[in-house]
């Protein structure tokens, strides 16, 4: 069990990495295949897990002159009130709502990306 934790941790780690932000996209299901989480817990655990990944990947992208502090700005104005309003949100939704949820997130960014 502990070496499906930590591939699954190596995995979202490098998505985290090369795509800002995507690890979570692939933990969320690691989480539910491989471990066996319930589908809240396992959402919950991703954005746990995703936080100190993406500090980590912000300030090696900082570092190397990879972030324009003035446009992430109001992004990250406006991600702190989503993250608030859908943390409190978060257990009146049902599990099956938000893993669609997700699963349409990921498809339509896959087809975004794709099409360019």
């Amino acid at each position: 069990m502990k070496a499906k934790l930590l591939a699954a941790g190596a995995v979202s780690g490098l998505l985290n990495g090369f795509f800002g932000g995507g690890g979570g996209m692939a933990l969320v299901p690691l989480l539910r295949g491989w471990i066996g989480l319930e589908d809240k817990k396992a959402l919950a655990t991703s954005v746990a897990v995703m936080l100190p990944l993406c500090a980590v990947s912000a300030a090696v992208y900082y570092f190397r002159s990879g972030i324009d502090l003035c446009t992430a700005a109001p992004f990250l104005i406006g991600g702190l009130a989503g993250g608030i309003i859908s943390g409190a949100s978060f257990k009146r939704l049902p599990p099956k709502l938000l893993i669609r949820a997700f699963a349409l997130l990921i498809i339509f960014g896959g087809v975004r990306s794709v099409l360019g």
